[in-house]
């Protein structure tokens, strides 16, 4: 099964010179779905996963699933103001200004194998604010983990002392 045949090219979106690459289709298909999950899963074969956080939002849908098949933990990494109880948050550069991710601050304890998701890997600013949190709470990076990669916007250099995985590669 070709995972890439069921995620669509939306032209100018969110704005205009962005080719948005959409995964509801695949979301919408069980049998690519599962197919995608189990690309991801192999990927991590022998390695144990304490908790999996999955950046807000479209990195909720497979990180979840992960975490459950991983029976691990799972922890949403948000937009500011976002979760309910104390934080910590990390920083990065949009294409025009900064933005912020954060997580709670006993969401994962010193130690714990952390698997880091998200369903693109594109400039890489949302992966490094990732790998930046996960660190400062004491957590050890096993594996950044993404349904798809867009290689030509060099992501992956932001996060290259990290084990990185991409089921798919534009």
């Amino acid at each position: 099964m070709q995972i890439k045949n069921y995620i669509r090219d939306i032209q100018d979106f969110p704005k205009e010179g962005i080719l948005f690459k959409d995964i509801t289709p695949l979301l919408n298909d069980p049998i690519a779905r599962e197919e995608s999950l189990k690309i991801l899963l192999d990927s991590l074969e022998g390695q144990k996963i304490d908790k999996v956080i999955g950046a807000e939002s479209r990195g909720f849908f497979f990180g979840m699933l992960l975490a459950q098949k991983l029976n691990a933990g799972f922890v949403p990494v948000r937009k500011p103001k976002k979760l309910p109880f104390k934080t910590i948050s990390a920083e990065f550069d949009l294409e025009y200004g900064t933005d912020s991710l954060e997580i709670h601050i006993d969401a994962i304890k010193k130690g714990d194998k952390v698997l880091i998701h998200d369903d693109v890997l594109a400039t890489g600013g949302t992966a490094k604010a990732m790998c930046d949190l996960v660190t400062e709470l004491g957590g050890e990076i096993v594996q950044c983990n993404f349904l798809m990669e867009l290689s030509f916007l060099n992501g992956r250099e932001k996060i290259k002392d990290n084990p990185i995985f991409a089921a798919i590669t534009y």
